[in-house]
């Protein structure tokens, strides 16, 4: 027979093992789906509401008003990180002013216990316009996420807690690997690919109503205007020698 503090004991630790089992548990994504369209393929991904529901809230609203259309990825670091732009300063076409009054926000920092491992959506902070340069002078506000935001390749414990998780990757892994394996420079601490990574264009849809008739008219209208505007950025694109 088991004593009372025996059983106690046990007790304890089985509360202790479901506790830190569930502390380690990924949280819920929402139901919203951004897709960038890329001239390397497509990249999905999805929110953590629960997790950093301003930074989502923000992001997502630039999603909606085309704010990273015809933007890019500035950063592409083997095994680390591919960063999106600032879309102040990395879009190839002009702004409207209900898109610049959105892009020129910044969000408060919304860190949590979520670690930074391959496919985890992460902000930037302090990247205004010119992300490098402000690096380099060692901008580093807390509060000063905007727009930018790094997609994880690979595991990044130092920065844990020190930067804003907010979703992750859900399709387009395959485009990550493509990217990785182009051409890249080193200016200053960033790892830069040799090319441009356009978004040519993005579009989202509510995963769990995309199976209503209603919702996939919707997608389908998306898409088209997409293509129109995967083929108009494509005339724009510079030809590469």
């Amino acid at each position: 027979m088991w004593s009372k503090e025996s059983s106690i004991l046990c007790f304890l630790f089985l509360v202790l093992a479901i506790l830190v089992r569930g502390s380690s548990q990924e949280p819920q994504l929402g139901s919203a789906r951004v897709v960038f369209q890329t001239n390397y393929g497509d990249i999905e991904f999805g929110f953590f509401p629960d997790v950093a529901p301003k930074t989502v809230d923000h992001i997502f609203k630039l999603v909606r008003l085309g704010c990273y259309n015809t933007n890019h990825f500035f950063r592409i670091d083997r095994g680390f990180v591919a960063q999106v732009a600032d879309v102040v300063g990395g879009r190839s076409a002009p702004m409207n002013e209900e898109q610049r009054e959105e892009a020129v926000k910044m969000v408060v920092g919304e860190f949590s216990d979520l670690k930074h491992v391959r496919g985890i959506l992460s902000m930037g902070s302090g990247e205004v316009f010119e992300n490098y340069e402000n690096a380099q002078r060692g901008y580093s506000d807390p509060n000063s996420a905007s727009s930018s935001f790094s997609i994880l390749l690979g595991d990044a414990p130092h920065l844990d807690a020190k930067y804003a998780i907010f979703g992750r990757v859900t399709k387009g892994d395959e485009t990550l690997k493509k990217l990785e394996d182009l051409p890249t420079r080193r200016e200053g601490i960033f790892v830069m690919p040799t090319e441009r990574i356009t978004i040519l264009s993005s579009y989202f849809y509510d995963a769990k109503m995309e199976t209503c008739e209603h919702e996939r008219s919707t997608l389908k209208r998306r898409l088209a205007a997409s293509v129109v505007e995967i083929e108009r950025q494509n005339e724009m694109l510079p030809v590469i020698q």
